[in-house]
C-alpha cells in the first residue's frame, strides 16, 4: 500500500496542528517537439513510444509510484493524443477481451487505473514558469510535485519520493539536483549550494538559468523533477519574462532560495533525457535491456550486432545511412 507524504502546518502561533497530504502533481506537456521533427509534426513528443509505452506514461506512473494519485497535465494544441491515451479504450478493450486477450487488455487499461488524471491547456507557450501557473486554481494552497515529460527518471529508482521526504522534513520547495560536465552545465538550471548538514541533501542559496561554463555557480544542473510550496504561484504572478522571453520556473526558485525555503536532493541515479534524439534511442536500449521479456535476447542481437559494426569498420552502419 502506498502512504501519502504528510507535511505538518503551522497554527497561528507556528505549532504544528494539522497534516497537510502532498497527493498532487503536474506534469507539463505542452512543448512542440521540434526536435523530432517530422515525427512530432502530427504525434506529440510525448506519446513518442519508450519500448512499448509513451514516454509520458513512465512520468506518470512514477508520480503514482510515489503516492500521488492526482495528476494535471498542462497541455496544448494538437495533445489530443495525450487525453485519449489516459483514458478508456471501449471499443479496443471490448475487442481484446472477446479475444480473450487479458494481457494487452490489461496494457490499454493501466494508464486510466493510475489515478485521477486532468488535463488543461496552457494557451500560449509562454514558458515553464507560466505552465506550472496554469496548475495553481487545480492545486490550490497544497504542495505539490512537477514533474517534466522530457526527464524519465529508471523506474528502480525512488527519487520523487526522496524529494518528499525532505519536502515533510524541511518545508518549502524541493529540487532534484545531478552533477553534470562543465561543458554541460549551459544546458541546465544551475544551483548554488551549500551544506544542509544531510548526506545528498543541500540548501540552495541561488538558481540561473542555462548559464555559461565560466558563469555557472557550481556543476549542480537541476534535473526536472520538482516538489513545490504553493508560495511559488505568488512568485510566478509577478515573474517577468526571463531568458528565451518566457516566464521561467527557475527565476521564481531563484527568490524563495534568497530566503533560504529552497532544499535540493542530490541524485546519482539513473536518468533519461528523452528531449534529446541520441539521448531518446539509448534510453529505448537501456529499458529494453532492462525488461525480463525482451531483454535476453535483444540484448543477445545487440552484442552481435555491435560485434559486426566493430569487424566491418562501420560500413554496416554506412550502408543502413545510404
Amino acid at each position: 500500500m502506498i502512504v501519502p507524504h504528510t507535511t505538518p502546518t503551522p497554527d497561528s502561533d507556528g505549532a504544528p496542528r494539522a497534516t497537510r497530504t502532498v497527493r498532487k502533481a503536474v506534469v507539463p506537456a505542452a512543448g512542440l517537439g521540434t526536435r523530432f521533427l517530422p515525427a512530432t509534426k502530427a504525434t506529440p513528443k510525448e506519446m513518442l513510444p519508450v519500448v512499448d509505452k509513451p514516454a509520458i506514461q513512465y512520468v506518470v506512473e512514477e508520480a503514482a509510484a510515489a503516492g500521488l494519485d492526482d495528476v494535471l497535465m498542462i497541455t496544448g494544441r494538437h495533445k489530443r493524443a495525450i487525453e485519449d491515451h489516459f483514458d478508456n479504450a471501449f471499443e479496443l478493450e471490448q475487442a481484446l477481451t472477446a479475444k480473450g486477450d487479458t494481457v494487452r487488455l490489461d496494457a490499454v487499461r493501466d494508464p486510466a487505473r493510475l489515478g485521477d488524471i486532468h488535463h488543461i491547456r496552457q494557451g500560449d507557450p509562454l514558458g515553464l514558469g507560466h505552465a506550472v501557473l496554469c496548475a495553481r486554481h487545480h492545486v490550490g494552497d497544497q504542495p505539490f510535485a512537477v514533474l517534466l515529460g522530457d526527464d524519465l527518471i529508471d523506474p528502480r529508482e525512488t527519487l520523487l519520493s526522496r524529494m518528499l521526504e525532505v519536502r515533510d522534513q524541511y518545508g518549502g520547495s524541493v529540487v532534484a539536483l545531478m552533477e553534470v560536465p562543465p561543458e554541460q552545465i549551459h544546458l541546465y538550471g544551475c544551483a548554488a549550494v551549500e551544506p544542509s548538514g544531510e548526506d545528498g541533501v543541500v540548501r540552495v542559496t541561488g538558481l540561473v538559468e542555462k548559464p555559461s561554463r565560466e558563469n555557472a555557480p557550481s556543476r549542480y544542473a537541476v534535473i526536472g523533477r520538482y516538489v513545490l510550496d504553493p508560495a511559488v504561484f505568488g512568485v510566478l504572478e509577478r515573474t517577468p519574462p526571463g531568458r528565451g522571453g518566457e516566464i521561467q520556473l527557475t527565476d521564481a526558485l531563484q527568490e524563495l532560495a534568497t530566503g533560504g525555503t529552497v532544499h535540493g536532493v542530490v541524485f546519482d541515479g539513473l536518468r533519461y533525457d528523452t528531449g534529446d534524439r541520441a539521448d531518446y534511442l539509448r534510453t529505448v536500449v537501456r529499458l529494453a535491456c532492462a525488461r525480463d521479456d525482451l531483454g535476453p535476447e535483444f540484448v543477445a542481437w545487440l552484442k552481435e550486432f555491435v560485434a559486426g559494426l566493430e569487424e566491418d569498420g562501420g560500413q554496416e552502419r554506412n550502408r543502413l545511412a545510404a
